[in-house]
C-alpha cells in the first residue's frame, strides 16, 4: 500500500484593515468604499477595489454574521476594577450604556498581556456589540485588537491606549500635563526634580516623561539621567524607586510620579526615612485618586476626568454600534486635565 503525503499551505485571507494599511487609509474607509458608498471619492473607490481584487480579497462570513447577531452587551477591558480611576470610568460608561439600553461586562486584565488577550477571544466568541479598552502595563502587541477590528467589532480605546491601531480614542495631553506640573514644581523652588514611570513602553508614560523633559529643558535645567526611574503602575513601584534613590544617597527635592498608586508608593518610603513633605521632598501624582486627599499632608495631583472619558467612550461606541462603523468617522478626543495643588508641594 502506499502512503501519499499531504502538505496543506495555509494562507491568511486578507482583511479590510491589510487593504488600509497598504493604502494609509482608515479601515472604515475601506469598508465604504467596497459598498460604493457615496461619500466616499471614485479615485479612492477604485484603488481600494483593484487592491481587493489583486489579493482576492472576500467579506468573511463570520464577521458579517458578527456584526448581525450581536446582542445589546458591551464589554469594558481595563486593568482592574479596584483601582479608583478605572472604577470612575466603569461609573460613565455604565451610565450611558443604561441610557442606551446597553447591558456592561466587565473584564479585568490584572496588568496582564495574556490575560488581556484571552478577555479579547472570549468576547469575540460572545458577540459583544462593541468594546471599550484601557489596555495593561504589559501590553507590547496589539494584534488581538485588530483581530477585533477585523471582524467588525467597534472599539473605543481610553486614557491607556495602542498607539499604533487606527481607532476612536479618549485620553488627555499627557505631555503637556507633565509639563505644567514640573513648571509648577520649579515655580515653588524645586530644581533637583525626578520622575517616577511606569513601563517605559506604555504611551502615557512615555508622553508624560517628555512633558517632564521639555519642562527641564525650558528651564535649563539639565537632565539627570539618575533621577529617572522606570517601573510598573502599582505602590510598590513608587516605594523601591524611592527606596533606590535614597540607598544611592541620591535624594531628589521633587517628584513627579507617573500615577497616584507610584507617588503613595514613594510617599511611604519618604516618611520612613525620616523626611519632611514637602519642605524635604515635594510631590506630585496624576489621576485624582480619592486616597490622595486622605493621606497626611495630601497629595498634589494631576486631576484626570475619569468619570467623563468613561462617559464619552461609551458615547462614542454606541454611536459606533448604531451607525456601523463605516458611516463613524474615527477621531482622539482629548480632555483637558487640572493640577490640584494640595500639601505635598510648598
Amino acid at each position: 500500500m502506499q502512503t501519499f503525503v499531504v502538505n496543506i499551505l495555509y494562507v491568511r485571507q486578507i482583511t479590510i484593515t491589510d487593504i488600509a494599511k497598504k493604502l494609509g487609509i482608515a479601515a472604515s474607509t475601506v469598508s465604504r468604499a467596497l459598498k460604493d458608498h457615496p461619500d466616499i471619492s471614485e479615485e479612492t473607490k477604485k484603488r481600494v477595489k483593484k487592491i481587493a481584487k489583486d489579493s482576492r480579497y472576500t467579506p468573511n462570513p463570520i464577521s458579517y454574521s458578527l456584526r448581525n447577531n450581536r446582542t445589546t452587551n458591551i464589554a469594558v477591558i481595563i486593568p482592574e476594577i479596584a483601582h479608583d480611576s478605572f472604577a470612575k470610568a466603569m461609573s460613565g460608561i455604565e451610565e450611558i450604556a443604561y441610557q442606551a439600553g446597553y447591558t456592561t461586562l466587565v473584564c479585568q486584565s490584572n496588568e496582564n498581556y495574556e490575560r488581556e488577550v484571552v478577555n479579547s477571544n472570549m468576547l469575540l466568541k460572545q458577540r459583544v456589540a462593541g468594546i471599550i479598552v484601557s489596555i495593561s502595563q504589559n501590553t507590547k502587541n496589539s494584534g488581538h485588537f485588530r483581530n477585533l477590528m477585523d471582524y467588525g467589532i467597534p472599539l473605543v480605546f481610553f486614557d491607556r491606549v495602542c498607539d499604533d491601531i487606527y481607532a476612536n480614542k479618549v485620553v488627555i495631553d499627557d505631555e503637556n500635563s507633565a509639563f505644567n506640573a514640573v513648571n509648577y514644581l520649579m515655580s515653588r523652588g524645586y530644581k533637583n526634580i525626578a520622575y517616577f514611570g511606569g513601563p517605559e513602553q506604555l504611551g502615557i508614560c512615555r508622553r508624560r516623561l517628555n512633558g517632564y523633559i521639555a519642562a527641564l529643558k525650558k528651564s535649563v535645567i539639565p537632565i539627570n539621567d539618575e533621577l529617572i526611574r522606570f517601573g510598573g503602575m502599582c505602590e510598590e513601584d513608587g516605594y523601591n524607586s524611592m527606596d533606590s534613590l535614597i540607598k544611592e544617597n541620591n535624594i531628589p527635592d521633587a517628584i513627579l510620579a507617573v500615577n497616584d498608586p507610584v507617588a503613595i508608593g514613594a510617599f511611604q518610603r519618604i516618611k520612613e526615612q525620616g523626611l519632611n513633605i514637602p519642605n524635604d521632598i515635594g510631590l506630585i501624582g496624576f489621576s485624582n485618586n480619592r486616597i490622595t486627599s486622605l493621606v497626611d499632608p495630601p497629595l498634589t495631583t494631576v486631576n484626570q476626568p475619569f468619570y467623563n472619558m468613561g462617559k464619552k467612550a461609551a458615547e462614542i461606541l454606541i454611536a459606533m454600534i448604531g451607525k456601523g462603523i463605516e458611516n463613524c468617522d474615527i477621531a482622539t478626543v482629548t480632555l483637558e486635565t487640572e493640577l490640584i495643588i494640595r500639601g505635598s508641594t510648598k
